[in-house]
C-alpha cells in the first residue's frame, strides 16, 4: 500500500473528561493535566467531548476556557457540542469570548438534532417551547451568522450612558473559519461543505445502503469527497478523522492487556449497523505505533485526511493516558509523517 497522498499534517487528541461524581474536580483537573502534556508533546490539538447529565465534561467552553489560560500554542476543540441543548445567540458570545482569551486558537465543533432522551429532559430543558424549537441544521445556520458577525437584532446605538450593538459581541473576527460540524451522514456532509464550515469525522458513519456492503472506511471516504465537493474550498476544505487508536510501544504489559480486553468488548458492534438510525462503528486499533501506522496507510478514508484527532479510550486511568499520548506524540506521527509543534 502506497503511502498517503496526504502527509499528516495535524496531530490531535479527543478526550472525554470522565469524573468520579463524588470528586468532580479532580477529573476535570485531570482533563487540564492531559492537555498540558499534550501541549508539552507537540500535540496540535486537543479536543474534548461534550455529555449532559452524565459523568463526563457537560461545559466544554467553560473547561477550554480554564484550558487556554493554562497553555500558550495548543489548538483546543469541542467534539462536539449538541446544538439542541443552546441558545445559538448565547452560545456565540461564549466561544468569541473563549476564542479571543485563548488567542484565537479555540475550534468549535457542533451537531444538530434533538437532545438524546429528550422526551425524558423536555420538561426541564425546554419547559414552554419543546414542541416549537427547530433542531435541524437552521440552529446551525443561526450559530454561524452570529459567530461570523451578522445581525442579531435591529437596535443598536446610545440608549441613556449605554451602547448597543447589533451584533454578538465580543466578535472575534477568525473564530467563523474555524467552525466544525460533526457528521457521520452524506447529507450532513454536503451540508457543512455547502455552509464553508470544516468536517469533523469519528469513528461512527451511518451506514445508508439497506443492503450493505457496510465497509466502515469506504462510507466515510464517500462522505469526505461530498464534502469537499461542495465546499468552496474544494480539496483543500479541512476534514479531520477521529478514530480510536491506542498505541501499546511502551504500555505495560498489564496495560497491553487491558487496552486489548476493551477494544475486543467493543468489536463486535463494527461488524453490522446498529439501532434504528443504522450506526455503524470503526475498529479500535490496538498495537504497536507501527503496525497501526500500517493499518491506517490502509485505510482509505485516512489517506484523504492531513489532519486527526484520535479518540481516546473512556475509562481508562490517567496514567494510561499519559503513556498512549507519549506515544503517539512520539511513536505513531513520526511514523507517519507528522513533526512535533513548535
Amino acid at each position: 500500500m502506497p503511502p498517503t497522498p496526504r502527509p499528516l499534517r495535524t496531530l490531535g487528541f479527543l478526550t472525554i473528561g470522565l469524573f468520579d461524581p463524588a470528586d468532580p474536580r479532580r477529573g476535570h483537573e485531570s482533563t487540564l493535566e492531559i492537555i498540558e502534556l499534550g501541549e508539552r508533546l507537540g500535540f496540535d490539538s486537543a479536543w474534548v467531548r461534550h455529555r449532559h447529565l452524565q459523568y463526563g465534561i457537560s461545559s466544554p467552553v467553560a473547561v477550554l476556557s480554564a484550558a487556554s489560560q493554562r497553555t500558550r500554542r495548543i489548538a483546543l476543540g469541542t467534539a462536539v457540542i449538541p446544538l439542541g441543548w443552546e441558545n445559538p445567540l448565547r452560545l456565540a458570545e461564549d466561544l468569541a469570548t473563549v476564542d479571543l482569551l485563548s488567542g484565537g486558537r479555540l475550534n468549535p465543533g457542533v451537531s444538530v438534532g434533538p437532545p438524546l432522551h429528550f422526551d425524558q429532559v423536555k420538561g426541564a430543558l425546554y419547559p414552554d417551547t419543546a414542541d416549537a424549537e427547530d433542531f435541524g441544521y437552521g440552529r446551525v445556520e443561526r450559530l454561524l451568522d452570529f459567530v461570523r458577525g451578522e445581525p442579531a437584532t435591529d437596535f443598536s446605538g446610545v440608549e441613556g450612558i449605554e451602547v448597543f450593538s447589533d451584533r454578538v459581541q465580543p466578535h472575534s473576527p477568525g473564530l467563523g473559519r474555524r467552525l466544525w460540524y460533526g457528521g457521520g451522514s452524506l447529507r450532513s456532509a454536503r451540508w457543512a461543505g455547502e455552509h464553508g464550515m470544516n468536517l469533523l469525522t469519528s469513528s461512527v458513519v451511518k451506514a445508508e445502503e439497506p443492503e450493505g456492503p457496510y465497509d466502515f472506511a469506504q462510507i466515510q471516504l464517500a462522505q469526505i469527497r461530498a464534502f469537499r465537493a461542495a465546499h468552496p474550498d474544494g480539496e483543500a476544505a479541512r476534514v479531520s478523522q477521529g478514530l480510536v487508536v491506542i498505541p501499546t510501544d511502551s504500555a505495560s504489559p498489564g496495560q497491553r492487556a487491558r487496552y486489548e480486553e476493551y477494544a475486543a468488548q467493543r468489536t463486535p458492534r463494527t461488524a453490522s449497523p446498529q439501532g434504528p438510525a443504522r450506526l455503524l462503528f470503526a475498529p479500535d486499533v490496538v498495537g504497536t505505533s507501527a503496525e497501526i501506522a500500517e493499518r491506517l496507510r490502509e485505510h482509505a478514508a485516512f489517506r484523504e485526511v492531513d489532519e486527526v484527532a484520535f479518540a481516546l479510550p473512556f475509562s481508562f486511568e490517567h496514567e494510561d493516558y499519559v503513556q498512549i499520548l507519549t506515544d503517539m506524540a512520539t511513536k505513531l506521527g513520526p511514523a507517519l509523517g507528522w513533526r512535533p509543534g513548535a
